[in-house]
């Protein structure tokens, strides 16, 4: 069997990480989303993929080559003009020889589940109920056949929603080569599964696992969910007087510093420094060449390669990019006086806890404050003594508050 994986797009509500990469590439436990999806495909028996790329598709190609590090054979088709998912799957139409698997790349599943759709009979598409299916088409079901989809809406139907993976044979492209684009002006897919719908065809399989990676705010629970199945690994140096508590991994070359205590399960890249009197708490991805120095709590927390918080910072459950700095006595705030939801530009994070989202190459002064819910647009500059808050812009030099 095939597997087409949809990796065009430039990932817009990912911003400020996808102005400059893919959102496939953006890093869960110190791997690409789309690397967690292959090896997925792979344990389920599917070596033959085909990546649809398009934005960011340089690093894409450079990262995964010909596939054979993770033993498939990868081919690339690409999208120029990303007219759609249904023009995303027509890309691929020569390459087709028989069912294959759709997916779309920002998404984590369970190895079991793919291969439990594999399974089925084509067209089969699998739904999982979310607890906020407001941010998703709804599909209608009886028993295992889909009787209707319906539009993103304020007050869903259902709470069973498209999952983004679908079983199919080549008769699919009959469908999709035929359909108008929407009021979007887009070629959409689900306007073939309208079709099927009508014919009675389209089956309905329930996922038990699926994680949509579709906020920076859900790389989080990712993150944390990838985690649990990691296993203890040292290829670094502990020095004496260091804590190890749960699951814990260091990459080769990293250096954990005298009196650091550090609850897994965690993971820290390669040639990293830790410590010393460093805390270091569950859910954490510390990646390649950062630095997490004296007296700085990480918690929860996605750190990008090459970042530094090396002095008395207080990091929890943030998303930070590439090649930061974190001043002395810099930190972020996770919590509402009030516990409500955290917002970001508006949008709820359906989060109690969740601190800020800060873009690459971010630099502050000493002694700033970031409040709960700030977003941090790349290249900014941070003046000492600064409180942050909302939404700042790319390259924005801020002022204290």
């Amino acid at each position: 069997m095939q597997c087409v994986i949809l990796a065009a797009g430039e990932g817009k509500r990912m911003r400020p990480f996808t102005s400059h990469r893919s959102k496939v590439m953006l890093p869960l436990a110190n791997r690409p989303i789309l690397e967690h999806l292959v090896i997925a495909v792979r344990e389920a028996g599917i070596q033959e993929m085909l990546f649809v790329v398009g934005y960011g598709e340089r690093e894409i190609r450079q990262h995964f080559k010909d596939g054979s590090e993770w033993d498939v054979q990868i081919e690339y088709t690409v999208q120029r003009n990303q007219q759609g998912t249904a023009d995303a799957l027509n890309a691929v139409r020569s390459s087709i020889t028989g069912r294959f698997l759709l997916l779309n790349a920002d998404m984590v599943i369970e190895t079991s589940d793919i291969a439990a759709l594999c399974a089925r009979e084509p067209p089969c598409v699998g739904l999982f109920r979310s607890n906020h299916p407001q941010d998703y088409g709804v599909v209608h079901v009886r028993g295992d056949r889909v009787i209707s989809l319906e539009e993103k809406t304020a007050l869903p139907e259902s709470n069973t929603v498209n999952a983004g993976i679908y079983l199919f044979d080549p008769d699919i492209f009959t469908l999709t080569g035929v359909i108008k684009p929407s009021v979007r002006g887009e070629l959409e897919l689900t306007d073939s599964l309208r079709v099927m719908i009508q014919e009675q065809r389209l089956m309905a399989y329930h996922l038990s696992s699926w994680l949509d990676v579709g906020f920076p705010w859900d790389m989080l629970e990712a993150n944390k969910t990838l985690l649990r199945t990691a296993r203890s690994h040292n290829e670094g140096i502990v020095e004496e007087g260091v804590v190890l508590k749960g699951t814990v991994v260091i990459g080769a070359g990293s250096i954990i510093k005298a009196c650091s205590y550090i609850e897994g399960p965690c993971i820290i890249g390669k040639d990293c420094r830790i410590g010393p009197h460093a805390y270091i708490r569950g859910a954490s991805a510390i990646g390649d060449r950062c630095s997490i120095g004296h007296s700085t709590e990480l918690k929860n927390s996605i750190i990008m390669e090459d970042t530094k918080a090396p002095h008395f910072n207080y990091i929890g459950d943030s998303v930070i990019g590439r090649r930061c700095n974190f001043g002395a006595g810099t930190k972020i705030a996770n919590l509402r006086h009030d516990h409500k939801m955290v917002t970001v530009g508006g949008r709820n994070t359906g989060r109690e806890k969740f601190g800020a989202i800060i873009g690459d190459d971010v630099q502050f002064g000493i002694n700033c404050s970031v409040n709960v819910g700030t977003m941090i647009g790349n290249n900014t500059k941070i003046p000492p003594h600064s409180l942050i808050e909302g939404v700042v812009e790319d390259g924005s030099r801020e002022r204290p508050k």
